[in-house]
């Protein structure tokens, strides 16, 4: 008995061993990398251009009796109010920050500052003693700027389509004329106007510095780890301003003057850029 058991000692160690030599003998196979998981977090700058757009109003008002004589009693009268195109390309650079705060969220901040091009004018006829004349507005954004926020879905790892809105500003030159071809001189109520023949006679300009605001949104794409690729529109409202033209007048009289205000000056952008990430 005493036989067998040690028969069967040695059965089952042979066998453990036998097993663990087995374990011994597998190849180690090193376990796959975690794929790396893209993060658009951090600080960006970029280039950018486009395109912008949109029609305002002009409007003409007499300021007093010799004025009013051009725009209520002509024949025909100028035009009250007259819309016009504004349009023009625009060029600049951005920078921002992004925080990815989950995988599928972003939010951010975004600057830009833009070259412009953007500029239309307005046109109104008038005859005054039969003889023609016309008056003119025009508005010229000279540059503008924006600072927004961001926020945006990441449709994929490298898609990011996100809405974007904020402040908006510029600076603005306008002016206003009123043409004649007939010369005089006209003198009502105190005021006066000396016009010379086939000239300018009133004018006015300003440059300002308008704010406003700015919506928008669009898409931008992560083609290398640090260059993105984005197309964008904004709607930009830099709001409406008012410039005075004025008239040569004589000794002893008032200037005559009249008014143009410009509405809402608003345009839509479209635009396209790329932006290194750091």
């Amino acid at each position: 008995m005493k036989k067998l058991l040690i028969a069967a000692a040695v059965a089952a160690l042979g066998a453990t061993g036998a097993h663990a030599a087995d374990i011994a003998a597998r190849p180690y196979t090193k376990a796959p990398p975690l794929a790396a998981v893209s993060s658009w977090t951090g600080f960006y700058v970029g280039l950018n251009v486009g395109y912008g757009f949109n029609d305002p109003v002009a409007t003409f008002a007499p300021n007093d009796v010799v004025s009013a004589n051009v725009f209520n009693f002509s024949n025909p009268n100028p035009a009250s109010s007259v819309a016009y195109d504004v349009k023009g390309v625009l060029g600049g650079a951005q920078a921002g920050y992004n925080w990815q705060v989950s995988p599928n969220w972003l939010i951010g901040l975004e600057a830009d500052f833009q070259g412009s091009d953007i500029k239309g004018s307005a046109a109104t006829p008038y005859a005054l003693i039969g003889r023609p004349g016309q008056v003119n507005a025009e508005q010229n954004i000279e540059w503008f700027g924006t600072l927004r926020a961001r926020a945006g879905l990441l449709a994929t790892d490298k898609l990011l389509v996100y809405g974007t809105g904020g402040l908006a500003y510029g600076s603005v030159h306008a002016n206003s004329t009123l043409s004649n071809t007939i010369g005089y001189t006209a003198t009502a109520g105190g005021f006066s106007a000396v016009c010379a023949p086939s000239a300018t006679c009133y004018t006015g300009s300003t440059t300002k510095i308008l704010t406003g605001y700015t919506v928008g949104g669009g898409f931008e794409y992560a083609a290398w780890r640090n260059v993105s690729f984005k197309a964008e529109y904004l709607y930009v409202n830099l709001g409406s301003s008012d410039i005075t033209s004025a008239a040569p007048t004589s000794p002893g009289n008032a200037v005559s003057t009249y008014g143009t205000h410009f509405s809402d000056l608003d345009f839509h952008i479209v635009r396209v850029g790329a932006n290194y990430h750091f």
